[in-house]
């Protein structure tokens, strides 16, 4: 087979056999895509022992436009797509999900804070104190999860966001305002939101008996996965195929504490790659000395890269007198680095990213659901932490480092410090770990406490 060659130990697992499910646990940079990339291949090819249709599957969209172009006619007998797109598909296929169906954006928020509403008129609850966002995040977490009754809520191996463990009562409570939720929302037309499409995926491929679309399942970024969603995958190859999920844990920034183990998945080893071929030494020793904090602690499945050999400038930390300063000093910087590089700039939010478009060039790429191809040679992108997740750049530029950014003011109100500390560190450590040989932070008064302190670090500069 024309395949590229893999680095060293990778060889063994894509030539693994395609049946059974395997896990593959990497650090930043240790080249899963490009694995799973030549693992698809493989498995697809019709002189692969075992060989058959393969869906190659990851979360991000940017990342699937990235995929599709990369595989270019490589990759015959695979389909590239995001879980979701692979959902409706198979539902639309089943003649279960209809036109208009999927509940989401205000739409879902609305009928939460009626179910809410309706049930806090019944009864009393603490729960009710924590607020919309508390409730919502916790309908969420129980969607991916497939819970479904209070004891197997209540059990579940969970620490809740504020440091607490709800009890009893309140997990009942919760349970009652989804069903009121779901109640709302099947009046309003809506069978689904995008947190429980995987139930139902789970749910019709119990019930369906026909061959298997699929021999094969690759999961790229498989951090970024719900229980759920791995679930209705695993269900989704035929009995003699194979399920191969390739993941970062460091970079788990849709849940705390997911694992590919809380999804069922039977394995007979588990394979780790720490050799980091992305970044520069310098800016792998910043990532690694980011997942040495506090809120990396409770991260299962974790692998700590080793320092690369290719060798860089120091990532430049720039302190700017103004945050209209950190605007101008952004596109001065791009400007320079984008004629020879392609150069993406990451933000915590949509708001501050669209705001710092406004000062890149024409013709910048945004880095979201909407792109369709996926440009070669040097060029400008922009979006958000997770928009870029499984992406890599030669220079990357992450503006608001700062303590008034960092960890997200309503992530902290709503879900408290460690949960937003956990989540907003996770994203930091994506953005820096995007860059392959440039980094450049910025930030306005305080930096943020997500950045550690470890001298040596950081060229300091002012702006």
């Amino acid at each position: 087979m024309p395949l590229p060659t893999p680095i060293g130990r990778q060889k063994d697992v894509l030539y693994l056999p395609g049946s059974g499910h395997t896990v593959v646990l990497g650090s930043a940079g240790s080249g899963k895509t490009t694995l799973a990339i030549l693992r698809a291949a493989y498995l697809a090819h019709p002189k692969t022992a075992n060989g058959g249709r393969t869906l190659l599957v990851t979360f991000n969209r940017s990342l699937t436009t990235f995929l599709q172009q990369y595989a270019g006619h490589e990759l015959s007998n695979v389909t590239v797509e995001n879980y979701h797109k692979f959902a409706r598909g198979y539902l639309n296929s089943r003649g279960i999900l209809g036109y208009g169906t999927i509940c989401e954006g205000k739409r879902r928020d609305d009928l939460i804070r009626d179910a809410i509403r309706s049930v806090q008129s019944a009864r009393s609850s603490p729960i009710f104190a924590k607020g919309f966002e508390f409730v919502a995040s916790e309908i969420e977490w129980i969607q991916q999860h497939g819970i479904r009754t209070p004891d197997q809520y209540h059990e579940e191996q969970r620490t809740n966001r504020d440091g607490t463990r709800l009890d009893q009562p309140s997990c009942r409570t919760v349970l009652e305002v989804i069903a009121a939720y779901k109640a709302g929302r099947e009046a309003a037309g809506k069978k689904y939101d995008w947190n429980d499409i995987a139930t139902a995926v789970s749910a019709a491929l119990d019930q369906d008996h026909s061959p298997r679309r699929y021999k094969h399942v690759i999961i790229d970024e498989g951090q970024d996965f719900s229980p759920e969603m791995i679930r209705s995958l695993a269900k989704a190859v035929s009995t003699n195929g194979s399920v191969t999920f390739f993941g970062d844990m460091a970079q788990q920034i849709y849940g705390r504490r997911m694992s590919w183990k809380s999804a069922g998945l039977k394995v007979s080893k588990v394979w780790e790659f720490k050799d980091n071929y992305r970044n520069t030494s310098q800016i792998a020793r910043l990532g690694l000395e980011i997942s040495k904090m506090p809120f990396f602690r409770e991260t299962p499945d974790m692998v700590e890269p080793t320092t690369p050999k290719a060798d860089g400038p120091l990532p430049a930390l720039v302190e700017c007198s103004s945050t209209a300063r950190e605007f101008t000093f952004t596109r001065e910087r791009v400007n320079a680095i984008a004629k020879s590089q392609t150069v993406a700039v990451i933000t915590r939010t949509w708001t501050l990213a669209d705001r710092v478009a406004k000062y890149l060039p024409k013709g910048s790429i945004r880095l979201d659901h909407d792109l369709s191809t996926w440009q070669s040679g040097p060029g400008v992108y922009y979006g958000t932490f997770h928009g870029a997740k499984g992406l890599e750049f030669d220079t990357v530029i992450l503006p608001f480092c700062s303590s008034a950014v960092l960890p997200d003011p309503g992530v902290v109100r709503t879900l408290g410090q460690g949960e937003a500390d956990a989540t907003d560190g996770k994203l930091l450590y994506v953005g820096v770990t995007r860059a392959k040989t440039g980094l450049i932070m910025t930030h306005t008064g305080p930096r943020t406490s997500l950045l550690p302190s470890t001298s040596g670090l950081y060229q300091m500069a002012k702006a």
